[in-house]
């Protein structure tokens, strides 16, 4: 029985991403594999996936595939803006939900993306296109420019 190799550090500091306790599994060539196994803050009433985990999943999959081209670059590049998002709910979404995600097609300032995820069940759960807008930087409140956070080192074994 093989393991399932260990996850992979996210080329950024993602506060949102890092509390939902999402794990990056593989990331390189317009692709990206994002995993997260439910826990009781993660569902809705129905008891499965909230459809908010759900599109958040497929949004930081989709980011991820769009960088991952970028990925021989300092701080892999210029970071990504989600500018728009459709997405499609089929069963509900229970156990380990992985979402695979590829880079469809790419301009010098915008990415085209789709994401899938599947259950523990591996049935599809959920699917998702969405654009995405390179930036260098993000302009915010009183025009200053916010710079990608990188995530910090490991601390040494």
């Amino acid at each position: 029985m093989t393991r399932p190799s260990p996850p992979l550090h996210f080329p950024v500091h993602i506060p949102f991403v890092q509390q939902l306790g999402f794990e990056l599994h593989s990331l390189g060539h317009g692709e990206a594999e994002i995993r997260v196994d439910l826990q009781e803050g993660h569902l809705n009433s129905w008891e499965v996936a909230h459809g908010g985990v759900l599109m958040t999943l497929l949004d930081v999959a989709m980011a991820h595939a769009a960088r991952s081209i970028h990925r021989d670059q300092p701080g892999m590049g210029p970071g990504v803006v989600t500018v728009e998002m459709k997405t499609s709910f089929m069963r509900p979404g229970e156990g380990e939900l992985r979402c695979h995600a590829k880079l469809l097609h790419r301009s010098t300032t915008m990415a085209f993306c789709e994401g899938s995820v599947f259950g523990g069940d591996g049935k599809l759960c959920a699917h998702a296109t969405g654009t995405f807008k390179y930036l260098k930087a993000l302009p915010t409140q009183g025009r200053r420019l916010n710079q990608l956070t990188p995530t910090p080192p490991e601390p040494a074994a």
